[in-house]
Order: structure tokens, then sequence, then C-alpha cells
């Protein structure tokens, strides 16, 4: 797991206040080269949105980055309009609204995108996530752990795709205990056989994103969208998943933020089972009913709804967890890509080759790994192999 410490330890919070300060933090993310760690440090080098802003083309000229213009105003104010013409609330880091347990992850949105009952991201969560052409089985031991789940208190987290998704989100909706989280705008419901179920969702359950609004979903946002799925819950629990799966990216996800995952055994002779009975073989715990998910992470309580103190005037950010000044980041980022193409190379190799070559430990080179993942310039292939984008 990343040894690089949560935003939440940040004080005191520069959360938005005022409509201006969500365009600033909008224009800031949305700024070409600008990820979740550097928006979080530029945040805290230069106190605000609206200095980091201003700051911005100096420091990309620093980094080598030549004519760099940060996101206009009127594309961040078009996803303002859109998100209150969808009836979408942002929900920023730092405000009370914002969930504890996604707070703690290396790579937390700064904000995202909610429709419907924001109250649901302070209960305790499962994600139960799976295979899109799940078997019978498979399908009927999904409804039964969301039934029984959430007769437990547990609401219950997936990604409003097909298959597994799909019978987890119908079957907590019955208790209205449900959160859909979207790789595409939070009003772009994919797939579309999923819009009447996605629109029950937003009036009883929560949507939610941290792309812009009107964004149709590509390859490249559903391992975001893993990520966030996988943060939101207290346990992963996959029911079925082949051995190279999006689910398994997500159960991925839920070790290196420190959640349990655990797997619905299959038959070995289905190829949709493979992956649950691989993550058993390396240490999952095994699945039979709710009672299992339980014994693994303890009953449902509801984690406490914090208020947090505005900040005070011209206060600035210290955050403990970035040590390296932007242009340390960027030449980091450049020996990573570097040593990297076409062919896969395992990441513990390419780790123990940054090392010898910067000094750099695991710490250090990890969530930059993670970062240039999530900008879509890496990619990662099964048995922990890593690519350059093409």
């Amino acid at each position: 797991m990343p040894l690089e410490m949560s935003p939440s330890l940040i004080h005191p919070t520069p959360s938005p206040q005022s409509e201006e300060d969500e365009l600033a933090w909008i224009r800031l993310l949305r700024s070409r080269r600008v990820g979740v760690a550097t928006f979080f440090r530029l945040l805290a080098e230069h106190g605000s949105a609206q200095e980091a802003l201003r700051a911005l083309p100096d420091v990309a000229a620093a980094a080598g980055v030549k004519d760099y213009t940060t996101c206009a105003e009127d594309v961040a104010r078009d996803e303002q309009r859109r998100a209150r013409f969808a009836g979408a609330k942002m929900v920023a880091w730092g405000t009370p609204d914002y969930p504890e347990l996604l707070s703690e992850i290396p790579d937390p949105p700064p904000f995202f995108w909610a429709m419907g009952d924001v109250s649901l991201l302070h209960r305790p969560m499962v994600a139960l996530i799976g295979a899109r052409n799940a078997s019978s089985i498979g399908l009927r031991m999904a409804r039964k752990l969301s039934r029984e789940l959430g007769e437990a208190g547990f609401t219950i987290v997936s990604g409003l795709a097909r298959g597994v998704d799909t019978v987890a989100h119908e079957v907590a909706l019955e208790a209205g205990k449900t959160v859909a989280v979207m790789a595409g705008g939070v009003d772009v419901i994919y797939p579309k056989d999923n819009t009447v179920l996605g629109e029950q969702i937003a009036r009883q359950g929560l949507r939610l994103s941290e792309q812009p609004p009107g964004l149709t979903p590509q390859a490249r946002h559903f391992p975001r969208r893993n990520r966030l799925i996988s943060g939101l819950a207290r346990a992963v629990v996959v029911v079925e998943a082949a051995a190279k799966s999006g689910s398994l990216i997500t159960a991925r996800n839920a070790l290196d933020q420190g959640r349990d995952v655990l797997a619905v055994p299959g038959h070995p002779f289905d190829a949709r089972a493979s992956g649950c009975n691989f993550l058993i073989r390396d240490g999952a715990a095994l699945v039979r009913g709710a009672q299992d998910v339980i014994e693994a992470i303890g009953p449902a309580v509801s984690a406490p709804q914090k208020t947090v103190p505005a900040p005070a005037p011209d206060a600035k950010v210290s955050n403990p967890r970035d040590t390296r000044t932007l242009t340390e980041t960027s030449k980091l980022h450049s020996q990573i890509l570097a040593r990297l193409g076409p062919s896969p190379l395992a990441e513990d190799q390419l780790i123990r080759d940054l090392g010898d070559l910067t000094g750099a430990g695991s710490g250090d080179i990890l969530p930059e790994l993670v970062n240039l993942e999530l900008e879509g310039r890496i990619m990662r292939q099964p048995g922990g192999l890593l690519s350059k984008a093409r």
C-alpha cells in the first residue's frame, strides 16, 4: 500500500466556501496535466485554488512545459451549469458531506458530483461487483448477498454495469440503500439498458461521478471509477470475475487501499469464476453468504458526519504527504515513462530500476504510478505488468 499520507490529514481544510471557490476548484482540476496528487500539492503550496491557478503557468514553465494555459473559466462554468441542470451537487473534499473512508485513500477525488441522497455517503458500505455476463448462479448469489447485507444495515455500492452490478443495485434499491459510481458524467447512464434503474437510483439512492457532467464514458475512465467503488466501501465482495477483468482491478485497488477483499468461489471449469478462485487462492476470504462478510468486517455502524471548520483567511495548507516539488515530480514521471515501452515490464522490476537510478523508494514511486495510470499515460497489464499507453 502506498506510504504517502492522505489529504484528510491536511489542516486547515481549504474546501470551497462559495460558488466562485467551486469554479476555481473545477478549473484547477480540469487544467492540463493536473491530476489528483498535483491538485492537492498545488493547494498545499498556494493555499487556495485561485492562487494555484495564478501560479500554475509559471509552475508548468519551471517543469519544462511551454505555452501552458489553465482550464478556461467558461469551460468550468459550463460544468457547473450542466450539474445544476441535472440536479447534481458538488461534494468537495474537506466538506461535511465528503465520505471519511474515501478521504483516506491515496488518491481521493478533490470533488465529485452527486445525484440523490448524499446522506448515504455516511452509511457503512460494501461493494458488490462481478461479471457482466454472469451465470444464473452468480446472479442468484448477487441477489442473496445484496438482500442480506442490506437487511444487516449495509449500503451496497457498485458500478451500474450489466450483470452482477445490475442485480446488486436492483435488490438494494428495495431498501433505498444503494450507491452507483459512474464512469462517465453523473447524468450519463451507461449502459443504456440501465436507464430506468439509474433514474430510480437517483430518486431513491445515490449516483456519483468525479467526471464532468455530460461526459460519455470511455475505456480509460473505468479504472478511475473502480478505485472509488472500493474507496467508498469497507469491503469488496467479488461474485464472479474472469482472470482478466475490471472486477480484479477493483479488488487490487481495494487491497492497495487497505480494504477487505472477499470472493465467492466458483466451479474450476467456469472461466467466469477463475478470477474469484485466484483471489481466494491468494488469501481473499471465501464468501458463502452475508454472514461471512459480516464476520470479516464487523457489523454495520454508520460513520459520524463531521463538521469541518472553515479555514482562516489567508491560511496556508500544510500537507505532510508532499515532500517533492512539482518540478521533481515531473522529472520522476519522465523517468518512469522513459523506462516503459509498449512491451510490458514487471512493476517490481520498474520500482527497483528507478530506485537504483534515483534513490526513490517504493513509497515515492507507487503513488506516481497510480497517478500516471489515472491520467491514461501508462497501462496496467495482468500479472503485475506495466506498459506505456499507446
